[in-house]
């Protein structure tokens, strides 16, 4: 049982490693929210910094094909 026991032990750790190893440095910055008001945008991007949920964002108006108005979304 105790073989078994480190055999598997091992193997999770193996993968574990491999799978931490796999992992992009730096991650691409991905949309967490999107406001209809850029003030909004900022306060929610700060208060992501605050909370340590990322250490930097962005907030990008970006529109829609055949519309006048857009959205402000947070990248970080």
């Amino acid at each position: 049982m105790r073989k078994v026991r480190a055999l598997l032990v091992s193997a999770l750790l193996a993968t574990g490693l491999l799978w931490a190893a796999a992992a992009p440095a730096h991650a691409e910055p991905t949309i967490r929210y999107v406001y209809v008001y850029y003030s909004d945008c900022l306060y929610g991007g700060q208060f992501g910094i605050n909370a340590g949920w990322w250490t930097s964002f962005s907030c990008v108006y970006q529109t829609w094909p055949g519309s006048t108005e857009g959205r402000y979304f947070l990248y970080a």
